[in-house]
């Protein structure tokens, strides 16, 4: 069959999808990868694949009939031109947008994927502004539209099965789980170092991600065990309003406590060098890929008590779970392992356990296949 994957940006191809695209070469499917900024590399890389690159516009943040109009029709006339049998959309705007564009095209099979609700409905500490509840109300009547004009809505975590079948008919929203990842490039690995206890964060520098209260929890921390380390994985965002700036983190760097090693191509290498994955996040998550690979990789993973974190945690098993909004409480969770840092091997194994039975991206690709015919 011909499918058409939609996506956003093509890094998103490359980071999340390659392993759901290469099972459907295998089984001869002809692939057709939309993004809307491929470069030249990537389109041959593709095409060596013996996949379709797709260039096609859509607004990461665009607003106003206009241009939502001319976006879907410019979906709509690429997907008449290469008459998929399959519209597979993931991402929250390739959804609602190319989910009405498969429909008006006359795609056979329309699926779209949401992977986490993302910016619009995640609350800040200061709660929801009524614009931002007025926002939040739109989009979900607007996904509830959208899934009946398609064959299914899927979804990453239960936060969103729930909320959004309020909105959709039960049977159109189904639940994957976390999109997963490759076990054997992110393999078991026992604790390097006996002596130190290293926490690590790994994801962009944006307060929603949590990255402020990391910091505060290690500067917390790290005054009482000089045994304990805290990494930084992750680029400072100077186009977000939300992102923390090279003067804050500086700051803490130069009191001692951090060590910031930016945007790197080699997580693993930095997952396998480190005891404890830390993940204090507020955004409204899918099921955070960064904290899979942790749990695949064997490391003890503290999270917030917040949609798609949850998933990722059984309380006192592989980690455990803290409020948002709370670097004390984040703190507290940190000594637990330097006090009795057995806990650390015992809970990376069972984090490397929970990954193999949920987190599988073998397993999760065929679940997702089936999602996709049926």
């Amino acid at each position: 069959m011909k499918i058409a994957i939609v996506g956003t940006v093509a890094s998103s191809i490359f980071g999340f999808r390659m392993p759901y695209i290469n099972l459907l070469i295998k089984q001869g499917h002809e692939v057709f990868a939309f993004a809307i900024d491929f470069n030249d590399e990537q389109k041959k890389r593709l095409l060596k694949l013996g996949v379709t690159p797709i260039d096609y516009n859509i607004s990461r943040n665009g607003k106003g009939p206009l241009l939502l109009l001319s976006e879907i029709k410019e979906l709509k006339d690429k997907l008449l031109e290469i008459n998929p049998d399959i519209f597979f959309g993931y991402f929250l705007k390739p959804v609602l947008f190319g989910g009405i564009a498969a429909k008006i095209a006359k795609v056979p099979r329309r699926v779209g994927m949401i992977e986490g609700l993302g910016q619009t409905f995640t609350i800040p500490p200061s709660g929801l502004t009524l614009k931002k509840r007025v926002l939040m109300k739109v989009l979900l009547l607007g996904i509830g539209v959208v899934a009946r004009l398609i064959d299914s809505v899927i979804v990453l975590n239960n936060d969103d099965l729930l909320q959004l079948s309020k909105y959709a008919p039960n049977n159109k929203i189904k639940l994957l789980g976390g999109i997963g990842v490759d076990l054997n490039e992110f393999s078991y690995k026992p604790t390097a170092q006996k002596d130190k206890v290293r926490f690590l964060f790994v994801g962009r520098l944006l307060k929603e991600k949590g990255v402020r209260y990391f910091l505060e929890a290690a500067k917390e921390v790290g005054k009482k065990y000089p045994n304990a380390e805290f990494l930084l994985i992750g680029a400072i965002d100077k186009s977000s309003s939300t992102g923390i700036t090279q003067e804050e983190l500086s700051d803490y760097i130069g009191q001692g406590y951090i060590k910031h090693y930016g945007h790197v191509s080699n997580v693993v290498d930095y997952i396998e060098e480190s005891s404890v994955f830390v993940l204090p996040s507020y955004y409204r998550e899918g099921v955070p890929r960064s904290t899979q690979e942790a749990m695949a990789v064997g490391r003890a993973v503290i999270t917030t008590d917040n949609t798609g974190c949850r998933d990722t945690v059984v309380e006192g098993v592989n980690g455990f779970l803290v409020n948002k909004y709370d670097s004390s409480d984040l703190a507290s969770k940190m000594e637990l392992y330097l006090k009795e840092p057995s806990l650390i091997e015992k809970h990376g194994r069972m984090s490397r356990k929970l990954a193999e039975e949920r987190f599988d991206v073998s397993r999760v690709n065929k679940r997702l296949l089936r999602y996709m015919y049926d």
